[in-house]
């Protein structure tokens, strides 16, 4: 084996085990799951279902919590899917026309 070859997996298997670790130090600090101390059973919670209509004036909990309270939220989750899919369009027009381009220097 080159010695690339050999410092590229190391480092792979040094960044996997890094990356490992923080996320089993990140579960570990999580929350027992059904305590009401919780930050999950906390006001927001409350507010939501018994305000959203009121604040809104929506009759949808769901769309009011999406549009009103996660608006900026909701937003920015739908530009990263919009430049996601402009990307791969992107790439799909590149490839074609580099197809087409090989064949139509082949045919000549």
């Amino acid at each position: 084996m080159s010695l690339k070859r050999i410092l590229f997996y190391s480092m792979s298997i040094t960044l996997v085990t890094m990356i490992s670790f923080m996320l089993m130090l990140a579960v570990t600090e999580m929350p027992v799951y059904g305590n009401l101390d919780n930050p999950t059973n906390n006001e927001v919670y409350e507010r939501y279902v018994n305000k959203s209509v009121e604040e809104s004036g929506g009759t949808n909990i769901v769309a009011n919590i999406l549009l009103d309270y996660r608006g900026y939220d909701t937003l920015m989750e739908s530009t990263v899917l919009f430049a996601t899919v402009i990307a791969i369009m992107l790439v799909w027009g590149t490839r074609s026309v580099s197809k087409e381009d090989e064949h139509e220097e082949n045919v000549e």
